[in-house]
C-alpha cells in the first residue's frame, strides 16, 4: 500500500499505569500504520529518560527525557514519519503540554486502563525474580493510578483488561482517527 505523504503530522501518547501494555499497544498501533502505508516511529519515552542519578528535584528525569523526545521527534519527522507513537506516561496538564512542544505536533493522549488485579499479575509476571523491583511497581501502579484519575489529561481511555495487545491497538487508531 502506498503511503500518504500529505499527511499532516500527529502525535498521540499512550499514557498508563505501571504494567497496562503502553509499550506493547504503542508497538501494534505503529505496525498497524505501517500495514496501512501510514509513515510512523514509535518512542518509548522510558528509554529517553534512562540514566542515573536523576537530577534533584525531577525524580523520573522528565527534563532528559523532553530533551531527547525534542530530538527524536524532530529526526523522525524530517526522515517522514506523519505519525509519532509514544508509550509513557504524563502526570499533570504542565506535563502533557511540555511533551506536545517537544514533538512539534497536534498531541492526542490515550489513557490505557485494566482492573488492579490484572495489573498486578501482569507485574508479577513481569518482575517474578526481581522482588525489590516487583514491590515498587506494585506500590507505583496504585499510586500512579491515583495521580492519573486526578490528572486527567487524557483525550480518551481504552480498556486493556481482557483484549489482545492488536484488539486494544485497533481501539486506540478508531478512538484517535487515524484510519
Amino acid at each position: 500500500m502506498q503511503a500518504d505523504r500529505s499527511l499532516e503530522p500527529r502525535s498521540l501518547l499512550i499514557n498508563g499505569t505501571v504494567g497496562v501494555g503502553k509499550t506493547s499497544v504503542a508497538e501494534s498501533v505503529g505496525g498497524l500504520l505501517a500495514d496501512a502505508g501510514i509513515p510512523n516511529a514509535v518512542i518509548d519515552l522510558d528509554w529517553l529518560r534512562r540514566s542515573w542519578p536523576a537530577p534533584p528535584g525531577d525524580r523520573f528525569n522528565f527534563g532528559v527525557m523532553l530533551r531527547n523526545l525534542r530530538s527524536m521527534a524532530d529526526n523522525f519527522r524530517a526522515a517522514g514519519a506523519a505519525r509519532l507513537v509514544l508509550a509513557g506516561v504524563i502526570e499533570n496538564v504542565d506535563e502533557r503540554r511540555l511533551c506536545g512542544d517537544a514533538v512539534g505536533t497536534e498531541l492526542s493522549v490515550c489513557r490505557l486502563q485494566v482492573d488492579m488485579s490484572v495489573n498486578h499479575r501482569r507485574l508479577v509476571r513481569r518482575h517474578e525474580n526481581e522482588p525489590e523491583a516487583l514491590r515498587w511497581h506494585l506500590a507505583r501502579a496504585g499510586e500512579l493510578g491515583g495521580i492519573l484519575d486526578q490528572a486527567a489529561v487524557d483525550d480518551f481511555s481504552v480498556d486493556a483488561t481482557t483484549r489482545s495487545v492488536g484488539e486494544v491497538a485497533a481501539d486506540v487508531i478508531r478512538k484517535v482517527g487515524w484510519l
